[in-house]
Parts: structure tokens; sequence; C-alpha cells
């Protein structure tokens, strides 16, 4: 009997747990019309589900995903850019630009993720570097810079051309370095935006139909098929899906998303209690905590517990970098590992506080040695 996608997934995920391992599910049993692809958490890098996922494949215009990171990290948003008649003439998706128009920076950023713009593309290039070619150097040099081993660019709109390809590993990891900048993500999960007399709507369907769903760019071109690169997020656990040559690819990401939601879930080490600490003569009331990562992927059946060695209160003056504490991660019984726990900033101490006979107590107290010690089931 032949099951569907999201059963099969489903299916490959329970028995990885069954078998009492997190290994990522293996694609080349699941039924999925994609050539490649690939479901990986961000902060981790774990992957949850691939397929042929280090292929090197054309990427038609998710390669924009790049371009948008390399213009936010070089451009200031305000920027005016002329539109040249070259930037206009180029073929396929456009935003409408005109030769002799000014747009802003950020406005032609809107029209190359949600109208998917070649125009602005190359619009953008230009600006940013003086030439597509130079700009095409700035996307290699960023690709270097993350590590990239399966990726090429050779223009900023993702129109086929030699030595411009990518995979759907490198372009999971293109979107999670693009996504811890707030205007990207801003941009990624916008419906709709108007600008110079047009409303684009983003080309991404599952922003409105898939749970969750908090961006997302599509690909198209004859020769590379369908690509769709979308980002979701439950129960604190974020996703980025990729799928290129994919026919199907609106169904492949909802059901690749139930399936691996339902498997899988996202612990955090720093509790929702464990996020600050009382400061006791401090200019602040609190002191934010910081830790070594963001958390860990575990199956979602698993048994996890997580005990602090915390301070229940820190005297000022506290600096930011200084150990606070640590977080054990157990893990069915066994301990996992352990992650340091910091100040995350500094926080003077206040001179004109006194403090009151609860608070003396409290220094006392903490300078015996007194450390809190809390327990928390994920």
């Amino acid at each position: 009997m032949v099951l569907s996608l999201k059963k099969t997934v489903l299916f490959l995920c329970l028995f990885a747990l069954l078998a009492g391992t997190a290994v990522p599910v293996r694609a080349e049993t699941a039924e999925i019309a994609a050539k490649a692809a690939i479901v990986m958490e961000p902060y981790t890098g774990t992957v949850l589900y691939e397929k042929d996922a280090d292929a090197e494949l054309l990427v038609a215009s998710t390669t924009k995903i790049m371009t948008a990171m390399v213009v936010l990290e070089n451009c200031g948003l305000s920027e005016q850019v002329t539109v040249l008649r070259e930037h206009a003439e180029v073929e396929g998706s456009t935003m409408y630009l005109r030769a002799g128009e000014t747009y802003t920076v950020e406005e032609l950023l809107y029209g190359l993720m949600l109208a998917s713009g070649n125009d602005a593309a190359a619009a953008l290039a230009d600006h940013c570097a003086g030439s597509m070619e130079a700009f095409a150097e700035k996307m290699n040099a960023k690709c270097a810079a993350l590590g990239l081993e399966h990726t090429h660019f050779a223009n900023a709109h993702g129109l086929d051309a030699p030595g411009h390809y990518s995979s759907a590993r490198d372009l999971a990891k293109i979107t999670a370095a693009a996504m811890e900048n707030a205007k990207f993500c801003e941009i990624f999960s916008t419906v709709s935006y108007s600008t110079h007399g047009n409303t684009f709507v983003n080309h991404n369907k599952l922003l409105e139909r898939c749970e969750g769903c908090i961006g997302g760019k599509t690909g198209y071109t004859s020769a590379a098929g369908r690509i769709l690169v979308s980002v979701v997020e439950r129960g604190g656990m974020r996703l980025i899906c990729v799928t290129i040559s994919d026919p199907d690819d609106w169904d492949d990401h909802e059901a690749l998303y139930d399936a691996c939601f339902a498997a899988w879930r996202f612990i955090s080490p720093l509790s929702q209690d464990w996020q600050q600490l009382e400061t006791i003569s401090g200019t602040k009331e609190y002191v934010h905590l910081r830790c070594g990562e963001r958390g860990f992927v575990v199956p979602a059946s698993a048994k996890v517990r997580l005990r602090a060695r915390l301070p229940r209160f820190v005297f000022a003056p506290v600096l930011a970098g200084d150990l606070a504490g640590t977080v054990e991660v157990w893990v069915e019984g066994d301990l996992d590992h352990t992650v340091e726990v910091w100040y995350g900033e500094t926080v003077g101490a206040d001179r004109t506080i006194a403090l009151s006979a609860w608070e003396r107590f409290k220094r006392l107290w903490s300078l015996s040695g007194g450390t809190g010690v809390y327990y928390f089931a994920g």
C-alpha cells in the first residue's frame, strides 16, 4: 500500500524515535515530488528531513534571499536609487520600474521579495556594488563567510546562467542567516506592499494557508522548475523547508511541516523563569541572562528536564559576560550536557540606595555561598 507523504514522513520519524535515536529522516523512501529538499532547524542546524540536499541545481528567484541580505548589510534603507533603462528592461518577473524614476533601497527590497522583481534586483546590484558582476562577487564572498560548499552566484536575480547554482542545504543556511536581520524578517513576512501607485502581493501562498508561516520566497524558470523556500514557527520551534524542482511544492511543504512538528520539539536552556535575575542596589531592577546556545531539538516524546544552578538574586555591580551559573540538560534521565549562563548586560551600582534589613541579610546569605536550584520539566 502506498502511503501519503504526510503519513510516510511521520512513519519514518516515529520509526527513528522507537529505535532510540534522533537521526534525521532520510527522504530516499519518502514520497515527495521535489528533485531535492531539506527541513532544517536554523539555530542548531539540525536536519529533520533531506533528499539530495547537496545537489547543485538552478534555484531561480530564491537567489533573491541572498541578494536582500547582501543589500541590507551594505546599504541604508533610505538611500535613493535612480532606475536606469537597463534595469527596467531585465526580462522576467518585474515590479514595473521605469527609467528615470527614483526609489529608496527599502522600496526596491519590497519589490524584490514580494513581486520577485528582476528589475529591482538589477537596480539594487548596481547601486550596491557598481555592476552586476561586482555584486555577484559580494554574494559569493558572503557564501564563503557562511561556509557554503555548493553555491555560486553569477547574478542578483536568479535567471539561469552558467556558474549560477545552489543546493537545498545551502539555501536553508542562507535563509537562516538572513533571518537574523529584523528588516529582512519584516519584508519576508509581508503579504502586500504598495509604492509608486503599485501594490505587490507576496507570491508565497503559505503565508495564508500554512499554520505558523512567517516568510518564504518562490522561484521559477522553465529549466529550474518550481523552487520554494519557507519558514514556519509552531510551539516555540522554527523550521526552514526548501524544495527544488517540485511541481507540488505547496502541498509538500505543508505535509513536511506537519510531520516534522509532530515528531520533534525545540527546547531552550533558559526557561521564562530564568530570563533575568533580581539585582540588589543596582541601577536596574533586573539583569538579563544569556547562554551559550539557543536550544536543541529532541524527539517529541523525549523526557527532558533542565536543572538550573543560578543565584536567586545578584548584588550590583554586574558585568556583562561574567558567569552567572549553569543549566544542566537531562534527557531520558541522563545528563546530556551542561550550558553556561552569563550576565547579558552590565548593571552599575546605585550608591544612593540604602539597603533594607532584609536586603542586608540577603547579601550575607549570598556571600556565604547560598544559591538557587530550580527544576523545569521540558
